[in-house]
């Protein structure tokens, strides 16, 4: 019939079918790899910590549900992942048992939001509170976008 797909192409294009969906759902870990997705902010746990952190360029929002400035933080971050694509933007949520052991072994928090900014793995600026929009761009391009233009 018009319109139908051969039996010989029927299980292929299932299967591509699946896959793109599967794809379009889990951006972040497709076949096993954790992919930066820009002008996204990624969800950061124990996992994927230390590989996130080793980007050349990766901030790390920590937050707890029950904290007025960590909401208020959030659409700053979103914004500022769609500015930087070339910069991993990540939030970790402090509060969800069993997902930021790791993490809190680390790291310190006295503050919540604290912000990290990573260049390949180094910490190389830590900051508490909620930063602006345009302090965390600036943040960003003096620390870690600087390098690369130079």
């Amino acid at each position: 019939t018009a319109g139908s797909t051969p039996p010989s192409l029927a299980a292929p294009r299932a299967r591509l079918a699946t896959g793109l969906a599967d794809f379009a759902t889990n951006r972040h870990e497709y076949c096993g790899l954790a992919l930066p997705m820009s002008g996204t902010v990624e969800d950061v746990s124990d996992e994927y910590y230390q590989q996130f952190v080793q980007a050349p360029a990766a901030v790390v929002a920590y937050g707890i549900a029950s904290c007025d400035p960590c909401t208020a933080y959030d659409p700053i971050l979103t914004e500022t992942a769609s500015r930087y694509s070339e910069v991993r933007i990540g939030k970790a949520k402090m509060h969800v048992p069993g997902r930021c052991r790791e993490i809190k072994k680390q790291h310190q928090f006295e503050t919540y939001p604290t912000t990290h900014l990573f260049s390949n793995g180094k910490l190389v600026v830590s900051r508490e509170g909620k930063i602006e929009a345009d302090e965390l761009g600036a943040l960003i391009n003096d620390y870690l976008l600087k390098e690369k233009a130079l």
